[in-house]
């Protein structure tokens, strides 16, 4: 069957591609800038077309936890939050690493520290990538830079998930999700009957019961188990690099950027060739697994790197570490909700150039 076009937010698209992807399950809580994802989910009634559960939950930590029993059962979950929601859910999201379950989470970034603002940011990067609870562990981290992606990340972050049983995030700003343009949707899929083999649905007579916890009380297992997690994460970190690379051939600067980052360096980029500027750019599709080999390979052809976020600077820590200063790496970014414009990122580049 063809896709179907249709003109969409990219929270909107998010919430049809969940709903088309076989979702069993959506527990979420409303926060700007992300709300109109509960909202659609609500309006559509997926439960009387297809089954799937959608249910607003007293709170974020509520969500998280019900994510956690549904991944339990081995069921297809997942919730939806902004920044402030996504730190709520920090615990219940190193219980569901720890417990090895698969689950969906988006995160549509706006800028803080605290409540912040409900404007788009990329501050959520340490959180995300690093793993914002306790413990050794990671998540695997889509960036999304197109409503189309928003919508083609449901079904792969679901298919990453159970193939590792790990949650997975999708890390967009409110930008994208606020934003419209025209998007391709999948067919609708019907929701799986197959249990896993690991879930916790009744113990059958011909076997041992399943048991789900993130619970070890023996210190030399519990490290036994995290060099699993270890070993688990490096097989990800081999098979799962995504990256996209904008005119990066002949580049002489390259820029580093995710989600709305990129799309304003794509148009810097133009801007720069245009004035006899060798400039490309590398977009991070995987944030964790980071594409730390490519920019290794680019840290032996070009100038100087450009570490270009809606942050602080924090993706420029493996930006350096990839590059192991072989080249200059230098952070450019807004904050606090602020959008950078070609022009300034431009502006950025030549005065590294001529050492301003």
């Amino acid at each position: 069957m063809e896709r179907e076009l249709r003109l969409m937010k990219g929270n909107e698209a998010i919430a049809e591609a969940a709903i088309r992807a076989g979702t069993d399950g959506y527990f979420g809580y409303p926060i700007t800038p992300q709300s109109e994802i509960v909202e659609y989910l609500m309006e559509a009634k997926p439960y009387e077309t297809t089954g799937m559960v959608v249910l607003q939950a007293e709170s974020e930590i509520a969500a998280i936890n019900m994510v956690y029993g549904g991944a339990g059962c081995g069921k297809k979950v997942m919730t939806t939050s902004s920044s402030p929601g996504i730190s709520l859910m920090q615990e219940g999201i190193t219980y569901i690493a720890g417990a090895e379950l698969p689950c969906l989470i988006d995160n549509i970034v706006r800028g803080g520290p605290g409540l912040g603002t409900i404007q788009p940011a990329q501050s959520d990067y340490f959180q995300s990538v690093k793993g914002g609870g306790h413990g050794d562990y990671h998540l695997i981290v889509l960036a999304p830079a197109s409503v189309q992606e928003m919508a083609d990340f449901v079904e792969l972050g679901f298919d990453l998930a159970f193939r590792y049983r790990n949650p997975v995030m999708i890390l967009s700003d409110g930008a994208i999700g606020q934003m419209m343009e025209k998007v391709y949707l999948n067919p609708q899929k019907e929701r799986s009957g197959t249990v896993p083999e690991w879930a916790t649905t009744g113990k059958p007579p011909d076997r041992e019961r399943n048991i789900i916890t993130s619970l070890e009380l023996d210190s030399a297992k519990q490290e036994l188990f995290n060099l699993k997690l270890i070993a688990k994460y490096d097989e990800i970190k081999e098979k799962e690099v995504r990256f996209e690379e904008f005119q990066c051939e002949d580049a002489e600067y390259l820029f580093v950027a995710y989600g709305t980052s990129a799309r304003v360096c794509q148009k810097a980029v133009q801007l720069a060739r245009n004035e006899g500027i060798r400039a490309g750019l590398l977009r991070p599709v995987t944030l964790f697994p980071f594409p730390e080999k490519q920019i290794e390979r680019f840290a032996e052809k070009v100038k100087i790197i450009f570490s270009v976020e809606m942050s602080a600077g924090q993706m420029k820590e493996d930006v350096m570490l990839a590059a192991a200063g072989r080249v200059p790496v230098f952070h450019f970014g807004r904050m606090g909700g602020m959008v950078p414009t070609p022009e300034e990122v431009l502006d950025f580049l030549k005065s590294k150039i001529t050492g301003d």
